[in-house]
């Protein structure tokens, strides 16, 4: 049987009704094959980062854990097929979305290709993200960093 990698995947949306999206965006989630979810953070609602123009509405954020067996191309592949299936368009940085789903950690892998940086190349900065991780796995470690989440997110 192959093994199972833990990930953490950061939900995002602030284009039309946003809970709905994110506890959709979980339930397509949990019908990725060869995957299952497992924790799920709460929600915060935070303003639109940068370069988002700041009147643009504001994101419901959570995080959630997921063990795997595919690869992390697989599974990258697999969410962004997600998003585009709730009308996700790719136009310009910061633009508003209905759904946004990011590849926080991948096990302890390190990929960097065009298309894919893992860990997240802006996790570490980011509350939005940390505080929902942390709430559900503060000992989970950045390959990189080597710090795990609650360190990241005191670190703030």
């Amino acid at each position: 049987m192959p093994s199972m990698t833990l990930a953490a995947v950061a939900l995002g949306s602030n284009e039309g009704d946003r809970e709905k999206n994110l506890r959709g965006a979980i339930e397509a989630i949990g019908r990725i094959p060869k995957s299952r979810i497992g924790s799920v953070s709460g929600f915060i609602a935070t303003p639109p980062a940068p370069p988002a123009n700041r009147s643009d509405p504001a994101y419901l954020n959570g995080v959630a854990l997921i063990e795997t067996e595919l690869s992390v191309s697989d599974l990258h592949r697999d969410l962004q097929a997600i998003e585009a299936s709730f009308g996700r368009v790719r136009s310009t940085p910061g633009a508003p979305r209905t759904l946004d789903l990011d590849l926080l950690l991948f096990g302890d892998a390190v990929v960097s290709t065009p298309t894919l940086t893992v860990p997240h190349p802006r996790m570490h900065e980011r509350r939005f993200v940390l505080a929902p991780l942390a709430a559900i796995a503060p000992t989970i470690r950045h390959p990189v960093l080597k710090r795990t989440a609650a360190e990241l997110l005191a670190a703030l």
